[in-house]
């Protein structure tokens, strides 16, 4: 729904289970009555958001509730007020209000409800209005595809003056309790923080919302709204929040959405193992933490396993067919794209997949075609953003690629992806210091990501600062290097700075640790730069071994011949100059023998080298 999901932790004692910063733990004990208190409280949230058209909230609600549907109540949940008792003679303009709502005829539903003075009738009125106004300006937007600041004004301040005047009846206490609980309720509340939101008045957003968690912790939708909001994890740790099992899913959810991905999956974790196994939404999460983690294969195993148990679920389709592209799984792709046309072809996550299926036959611009039809659907669809980012990338459009990787930043300024796709298509243009930027933005998402880190040293390199590049490679060695190239890079590096005996260290071990990668022109590098190391301090057996070597090898096969002949030439020389001393050839022998004995080579000639990364 347009404008939203509907459109640390402290170490305070939750009601169902302690909540610490690095997870949850929920005794054996106290799981079934986690189970029981949670389907209480999901029942009559779900009725409450049905009633104010919260359909997102109302839907992932209603899942949680189908997962625990075994749990039995010890008695039966408490009844929630008629809608007689809550609208009164208002009953028949909601109901038709209603009605409109729900067939997205927001200014009719508007006009019906607009002199309600019930909390329903008002919240009904103004999200209507609010709904009006946001579906209005991405019809504006939806041909150019591109946001015009101009949209956000007129319906946006008109509901802000009226929500912030409730607001400051309700938090002044001069009226009595009656008339307070008549002018602000936690939806109202929500709505209010919502609206805040979108005219970047964030900090306040946040106050506002967190209220309307303390009133109605079980809005799913408020959680989220607050999590997009969220920065950093020191924000997160700020946050005054309720006590309620909920907060689980929030913190969860937060962790994901800050690449804290271990954190998140021990959450997700233990809320499996107290009962949750068979919610949907937290296997897909699971999921999206493993791809996040480049876990690809138990990430594919556990979309499949969705597959089986909902196979027209379409949430989170796009992620797997990511994952299913990085792989080249092409039949599987292929399979997918079919089914989700067959289940729904205009739903946005369908279009994505299709998209995937045809970058990943090459063919860029049918595409580029599906990822505008997905944000034709919605605008402010991330993945399409991106995803469409590259596709411009490989089809050398480097203009177009900056402006969709722009548009993915405006919608969530956490897609590491968007700003390594800014920080790549600079460095295609050769501008150095705006890769730099963009880079570093990448790297503070992922802190760990070996990728962000060599494009980060790389940028270092092309300003010739070298011990900010060198710390980057070391780091991205040290935490995992997924590419297998920060040693080269590094290595390289030293080399160009004249350091030879460091660098041949780093070219050798990258030799080592890539033994099984097959033929590759940076090893071939790598064995021309030792040949010619060796050769320079006159090691001739082992220039000779590397030299060999560079004949495996297109690039290097001419350089490897030239080192052996310049061997040759050098052993040819000796062997006449010593060949009347008979002595001289022996220890000649023997030292060579010395050479060439395994572990002796490497501690003789190369000294070893720390690799460990130290800030």
């Amino acid at each position: 729904m347009a404008g939203g999901y509907e459109g640390l932790a402290d170490t305070s004692s939750g009601r169902f289970g302690e909540v610490t910063e690095g997870g949850v733990i929920l005794s054996p004990q106290r799981d079934l009555v986690f189970l029981q208190e949670a389907k209480k409280d999901l029942i009559l949230a779900r009725e409450q958001c049905y009633h104010r058209g919260l359909l997102n909230t109302t839907k992932w609600l209603s899942e949680l509730l189908v997962c625990i549907r075994d749990v039995h109540l010890e008695e039966p949940p408490p009844p929630s007020l008629s809608l007689y008792n809550l609208l009164g003679d208002e009953l028949d303009h909601y109901h038709l209000a209603k009605s409109y709502f729900d067939l997205k005829e927001y200014d009719r539903c508007a006009y019906f409800t607009e002199h309600c003075t019930t909390n329903l009738g008002r919240f009904i009125h103004l999200y209507s209005r609010y709904l009006s106004g946001e579906k209005k300006k991405n019809d504006d937007i939806v041909d150019t595809l591109v946001a015009n600041d101009q949209h956000k004004g007129i319906y946006l301040k008109e509901l802000h003056n009226e929500l912030s005047k409730m607001y400051i009846l309700y938090t002044s206490g001069s009226a009595s309790r009656d008339t307070v609980e008549a002018t602000m309720d936690a939806w109202l509340l929500w709505l209010y923080g919502v609206v805040l939101k979108r005219l970047d008045l964030n900090r306040q957003a946040v106050d506002v919302l967190c209220q309307a968690l303390h009133i109605q912790p079980m809005h799913w939708g408020a959680w989220l709204e607050v999590a997009a909001l969220i920065t950093d994890r020191e924000m997160l740790s700020t946050l005054k929040l309720p006590d309620h099992w909920m907060k689980k899913m929030f913190y969860a959810h937060t962790y994901l959405e800050l690449q804290l991905n271990d954190e998140a999956l021990e959450i997700y974790t233990n809320l499996q193992d107290a009962g949750l196994q068979n919610s949907t939404y937290i296997m897909a999460q699971v999921a999206i933490t493993h791809h996040n983690q480049r876990d690809v294969d138990q990430a594919v195993t556990i979309f499949k396993e969705l597959e089986s148990i909902d196979p027209f679920r379409l949430d989170n389709l796009d992620t797997y067919s990511n994952l299913l592209y990085v792989k080249e799984m092409r039949v599987e792709l292929s399979h997918l794209a079919h089914r989700v046309v067959q289940v729904d072809k205009y739903r946005m996550e369908t279009c994505c997949v299709i998209g995937n299926y045809y970058s990943l036959r090459s063919q860029h611009e049918k595409a580029v075609q599906y990822f505008q039809r997905a944000l034709r659907l919605n605008p402010h669809y991330l993945s399409a953003w991106t995803l469409m980012g590259h596709e411009y990338m490989e089809m050398k459009n480097t203009n177009s690629a900056i402006q969709c990787y722009r548009q993915a930043i405006e919608v969530n300024r956490r897609d590491y992806r968007a700003w390594y796709g800014l920080g790549q298509t600079y460095e295609i243009l050769k501008l150095p210091a705006y890769c730099l930027y963009y880079f570093k933005q990448a790297q503070k998402l992922r802190p760990n990501d070996s990728r962000m880190l060599v494009a980060l040293g790389e940028s270092y390199e092309r300003l010739d600062k070298w011990d900010e590049a060198k710390k980057c490679f070391h780091k991205a060695h040290s935490v995992g290097d997924i590419e297998g190239i920060a040693l080269f890079r590094l290595a390289k590096l030293y080399s160009r700075l004249s350091e030879g005996d460091k660098a041949a260290v780093l070219y050798e071990r990258y030799l080592q640790e890539t033994e099984d990668a097959g033929l590759s022109e940076d090893r071939g590098q790598a064995y021309q730069f030792l040949a010619n190391h060796c050769l320079q301090k006159n090691i001739l057996d082992l220039a000779y071994n590397y030299a060999q070597k560079c004949s495996l090898f297109m690039e290097t096969r001419e350089s490897g011949k030239i080192v052996l002949r310049e061997i040759a030439n050098r052993r040819q020389h000796t062997e006449q100059n010593t060949q009347d001393d008979c002595g001289s050839v022996l220890v000649s022998r023997v030292r060579t023998r010395v050479l060439l004995g395994g572990d002796r080579i490497s501690s003789t000639r190369l000294p070893s080298l720390n690799l460990s990364y130290t800030p």
